[in-house]
C-alpha cells in the first residue's frame, strides 16, 4: 500500500523544483506495462506542458486536483481554445478527457498536485501526439505561448 499524504507531496515537489521542467510524476503503478497507470503529477507554477492528445492508441485520461488550482485547456484541431476548466479551490475538482482531445494543464498556484489515471501500457513512441501548432518544451517561445493561453478565452 502506498500512502498519499503531505510528505509525499513535499518529496515530489522537491524533485520538481530540481528539474528545469518544473514538474514531476510519482508513479503508483509498478511498471510501464501495468494497466491502468496511476500517479501523482506535481506541477509548479511556470511549467509548460505542450498541448497533446492520446489518439493512437486511443486513451482516456482523468485528472483530479488534490492541492492547488490548475486549468485544463482544451483545443480544436487548429489550436484554438475551445474550453477551459478550473480545477481545485472551488466546485470542480477534476476532468475525465476522452481519447483524442487536444489539451494541456496550467498551474495557477505555486504548487498543484494532481492525481492522474490513464490506460497502460506506456510506450514512449505512442503515448502522446504533440500539437504541431504549439512550441516544443525546449523552445524559447514556450513561455510566451503559456502566458498567451493562460490569458486567452473562451
Amino acid at each position: 500500500m502506498q500512502i498519499i499524504d503531505e510528505d509525499l507531496f513535499n518529496q515530489v515537489a522537491g524533485r520538481a523544483r530540481a528539474t528545469p521542467r518544473r514538474r514531476m510524476n510519482h508513479n503508483f503503478h509498478a511498471a510501464a506495462e501495468d494497466n491502468p497507470h496511476r500517479f501523482l503529477n506535481v506541477l509548479l507554477r511556470g511549467t509548460y506542458i505542450r498541448p497533446h492528445r492520446h489518439l493512437h492508441p486511443p486513451k482516456s485520461e482523468a485528472f483530479l486536483v488534490l492541492e492547488g488550482v490548475a486549468e485544463v485547456i482544451v483545443f480544436t484541431q487548429q489550436g484554438e481554445i475551445s474550453a477551459r476548466y478550473r480545477l481545485g479551490g472551488g466546485k470542480v475538482w477534476g476532468v475525465d478527457l476522452a481519447p483524442g482531445v487536444w489539451h494541456t494543464v496550467v498551474a495557477l498556484t505555486d504548487r498543484v498536485v494532481c492525481y492522474e489515471v490513464k490506460p497502460g501500457p506506456w510506450e514512449p513512441a505512442t503515448d502522446k501526439e504533440f500539437a504541431d501548432w504549439a512550441p516544443l518544451e525546449s523552445d524559447p517561445a514556450a513561455q510566451a505561448f503559456l502566458a498567451k493561453i493562460a490569458l486567452a478565452g473562451p
